[in-house]
């Protein structure tokens, strides 16, 4: 067998393979002499077919057994003589087989590019770090009070106001029709001056009392979500059927108790903090990841493995996609097609499969290894952050082997990160 690797370019290879006449026709000999034993012609006993004959009829049949064949037995030795490690599925070219002559075949493969060693000695970074003010604390009791809060029906003749919760049927017209976009609904709960539908709808709530009726225009801008109603004008009416008014809970140790195992209002405001530091650490060291990331990929012109990037994109549309549903939405009411929502997360791939590989390089010249002990470390960090035990970890990964290539993989990747903040020159800076 001959093997000749055409550079497509660093990613991409194609292997012209050739394989010896002699090999070719002793698979051809096997093939037809087992269809001679099995074939069934009317004029001819059993193994008394001739070879011309059947060559005649099944051609087509045996062209494709036997290049199935001769592509098997040779692909994996192909890769191992031209020392190629492909990713992904390869793509094959594969003939019709001339008798009494070498088989040429191509495999196009995509394979990991080659990477330089990366400077990661003295590398100037940044951490930013935010302290917590007290005012950050009393905005989150602030949105815990209106998430506790109940609604009473305003039982006095007095207009809507900004912050009411009205309850309404509307139907949207167009041309004097009923229009499907802004169709019929009934017993609508918005919060006026929230925008739910459009600030300039909710304004028309405005003064309008209960039991009242009210007609009015509204012009929806270009950019709108639903694109049934974007850049239209529609006709709304609109019925007024209730009032309501939010009841705040006063922010004392009874809320506090309400709210979980906290005695004490002050319990509650040191959980609060502590919950906003470790949300803003978090972020700190999601920001200080991505610079390190980008100063990565700055060193290298690398050109990322396509296959690579469409298994990512793939996983990003889903995810994209899952989004949507939980939040009862579909692709159509967000306003992109498919192709969209793909060229919008097309770059995001790229780069996150130019990240994987320079983490990958980092991890292979610094010969870091994910020890048991760091591991165990891992699975106890994990467990204590979903509030999980460590044996339901484990049994799910015992289950589900992505899962846990995807945890170990993670933690790899997380002691590179580490391996690069502990070699450069970090700068804290207040935020």
């Amino acid at each position: 067998m001959n093997v000749d690797v055409e550079d497509i370019s660093t990613v991409k290879k194609i292997l012209h393979v050739k394989i010896p006449e002699e090999d070719v026709t002793r698979e051809l000999d096997n093939a037809y002499g087992a269809l001679k034993n099995k074939a069934k012609i009317k004029g001819f006993r059993p193994g008394k077919v001739p070879r011309p004959l059947l060559e005649r009829r099944f051609k087509a049949e045996m062209n494709e057994e036997v290049s199935g064949k001769l592509i098997e037995g040779s692909y994996g030795e192909a890769l191992r003589e031209a020392g190629l490690m492909p990713l992904g599925q390869p793509s094959i070219d594969r003939p019709d087989i001339e008798k009494s002559q070498p088989y040429h075949y191509s495999i196009t493969v995509e394979v990991c590019p080659p990477i330089e060693n990366l400077n990661i000695k003295g590398l100037k970074l940044q951490e930013k770090v935010h302290t917590v003010t007290d005012e950050e604390v009393e905005t989150q009791l602030k949105m815990l009070q209106r998430r506790g809060a109940s609604l009473k029906t305003v039982d006095e003749s007095r207009p809507v106001k900004n912050g009411d919760v009205v309850i309404i049927d509307y139907e949207g017209f167009k041309d004097g029709e009923s229009f499907e976009p802004a169709g019929k609904t009934e017993n609508f709960q918005v919060e006026v001056g929230s925008g739910r539908i459009l600030k300039d709808f909710d304004q028309q709530l405005v003064g309008m009392e209960t039991d009242s009726t009210k007609e009015f225009q509204v012009v929806f801008p270009e950019d709108y979500y639903n694109k049934g109603l974007a850049g239209l004008e529609v006709s709304f009416k609109v019925i007024l059927k209730a009032i309501k008014e939010e009841i705040l809970p006063e922010i004392d140790d009874e809320f506090a108790k309400y709210l979980g195992e906290y005695q004490t209002l002050d319990e509650l405001k040191d959980a609060i903090r502590k919950d906003l530091e470790r949300r803003y650490k978090a972020e700190s060291e999601r920001q200080l990841r991505e610079d390190i990331i980008d100063m990565l990929i700055e060193q290298s012109d690398l050109e990322p493995p396509e296959v690579l990037v469409k298994e990512e994109l793939s996983a990003l549309v889903t995810n994209a996609h899952n989004a949507m549903t939980e939040r009862g939405m579909s692709l159509e009411e967000s306003g992109q097609t498919e192709e969209e929502l793909s060229r919008t997360y097309y770059p995001i791939a790229e780069k996150k499969v130019r990240e994987y590989l320079f983490l990958q390089k980092v991890v292979e010249q610094e010969e870091i290894t994910l020890t048991d002990e760091l591991l165990k470390q891992s699975y106890k960090d994990l467990a204590e952050s979903i509030n999980q035990p460590v044996s339901a970890l484990k049994e799910f990964h015992d289950k589900d082997k992505d899962a846990y290539e995807m945890f170990r993989q993670k933690n790899i990747e997380r002691l590179a990160i580490e391996r690069i903040k502990e070699n450069g020159n970090i700068e804290v800076v207040e935020v």
